[in-house]
């Protein structure tokens, strides 16, 4: 593929106001655009890479706005086309102002992800990487910011890179043996191929794997804080917030709707949600809060099962065994320690001869700041137990997550075939096909500029 000729410009900057914005310019005639709107340095002539202060003019030469110059040549530049970056005062206005001076001299206003897509174009990023940029700008925590980070900088790329390298040698084994079928010679025997077509297969598996996590770590971990209605669950999202989120009554059935809201701790960005309380009721209304709480316990990454100790231990106020999901690590709370009328230790008894699932028990009182002090260390302690196990390499898009399952099928096809010891030549189109659905991820297969600016829709302008 090839970028076009023409040369575009955007605000590369948020909307709104700021002390300062970025307009960026970028394309064959960049520097002459710039230079024809500019009072300052010959842009032509002066070193790259360097700012130069001057001033942004109109047609009729008066001053639009003082400021900092960066020209960039090609190929050493973000797109790998000759560049230009303006540092301007960050008023909505002049902004505004300079952009369509800018458009006036004969730029083309830039389309969302237009500078990424032609870094890609050119060569300078693969798809992967510029999706990694995309993931980086939005991020919200630091988990999530090193994970684009790595995607940014080619580690997702290199590892698919050395898959498609063992795949290919794959491909070339299965080849020769086609080639040489009728002759005496064994290239490599099935159980070396089936051996390889494995190794694969796990490190692919691993990777589709890590994209639950990896959306986790990119969106928020989830967190479901359930139980009987009193049992203190508005109070524990209140004091994990250190705010006043949610509405703390006596009167049962207070919290009729989930609230949601986000709470980063570390490295890492959570999503609470307090839910409606778990009993027998014939209230329209606080029925579809409760079936809100079980659907929100069954995606919850985190379930916070919350009990009022001071009450009798019963199996009816106990979690239902059957609400967390298998990958939620689900902790059980028993809460009001501080109360003298107590009986954590007959609820741990109890707990302990029930066939409530759990992953852990735990005694507190949502008023203790010590107690909400070490949930809090538990729960970024079970976000980077989460991020360990995932491995090195995680994968955060549900493009990317698609394309390794249609890899995966088709491998999967060839290590059938590869069992059931069917013809060779059954093999090599389900080898290429898992070939291609890696290039997809990297964007290597990907052919036409009308794909790749539907796949860059989503990015901000500027970027």
């Amino acid at each position: 593929m090839e970028s076009s000729g023409n040369t575009i410009a955007a605000i590369s900057t948020p909307p709104g106001m700021g002390a300062i914005a970025l307009i960026r310019l970028s394309g064959p005639q960049a520097s002459e655009i710039a230079q024809s709107v500019w009072k300052g340095a010959d842009l032509r002539a002066a070193s790259p890479r360097k700012a130069h202060l001057g001033n942004i003019v109109s047609g009729d030469g008066a001053v639009i706005d003082q400021v900092l110059l960066t020209r960039f040549a090609a190929p050493a530049s973000f797109t790998g086309e000759d560049m230009v970056e303006i540092a301007c005062h960050g008023s909505t206005f002049i902004q505004q102002a300079i952009l369509s001076r800018l458009i006036e001299a004969g730029a083309e206003p830039a389309g969302p992800g237009e500078f990424s897509m032609r870094a890609v174009i050119n060569g300078k990023l693969d798809l992967s990487q510029a999706e990694g940029v995309a993931d980086l700008i939005s991020s919200t925590s630091r988990a999530a910011a090193d994970i684009a980070l790595k995607q940014m900088n080619g580690g997702i790329s290199r590892t698919l890179t050395q898959l498609t390298q063992q795949l290919t040698e794959l491909a070339a084994l299965v080849e020769l043996e086609l080639d040489f079928s009728e002759e005496d010679v064994e290239f490599a025997s099935r159980t070396r191929l089936l051996d390889t077509t494995h190794k694969i297969l796990t490190h692919l598996t691993s990777l589709i794997e890590s994209y639950s996590t990896g959306a986790a770590l990119r969106d928020g971990i989830s967190i479901a804080i359930t139980g009987a209605p009193n049992a203190g669950k508005s109070s524990l999202l209140n004091s994990l917030l250190g705010d006043d989120r949610a509405i703390v009554s006596d009167i049962p059935g207070t919290t009729r709707d989930t609230i949601e809201a986000p709470l980063i701790l570390g490295p890492y960005k959570f999503l609470l949600t307090d839910t409606a309380g778990l009993r027998d009721t014939d209230d329209p209304i606080e029925k579809a809060g409760i079936e809100r709480t079980r659907t929100a316990a069954s995606r919850a990454h985190i379930l916070l099962s919350i009990i009022d100790s001071t009450l009798t231990p019963s199996p009816a106020l106990l979690p239902t065994a059957d609400m967390p999901s298998a990958d939620t690590h689900h902790i059980i709370l028993l809460n009001k320690s501080d109360r003298e009328d107590n009986r954590a230790a007959d609820w741990q008894t109890h707990i302990s001869h029930s066939p409530a699932a759990a992953t852990e028990l735990r005694t507190i009182s949502t008023r203790k700041q010590e107690d909400i002090k070490s949930l809090k260390q538990r729960l970024q302690t079970i976000a980077a137990d989460m991020q360990t196990m995932a491995g090195e390499h995680i994968i955060t898009n549900e493009r990317h997550r698609h394309a390794l399952h249609q890899a995966r099928e088709a491998l999967i096809r060839v290590e059938q075939s590869l069992t059931q010891e069917l013809p060779m030549d059954m093999l090599t189109q389900d080898i290429r096909e898992s070939i291609h659905h890696l290039s997809t991820v990297t964007g290597t297969a990907i052919t036409t500029p009308t794909l790749l600016r539907h796949l860059f829709a989503h990015f901000c302008i500027g970027k």
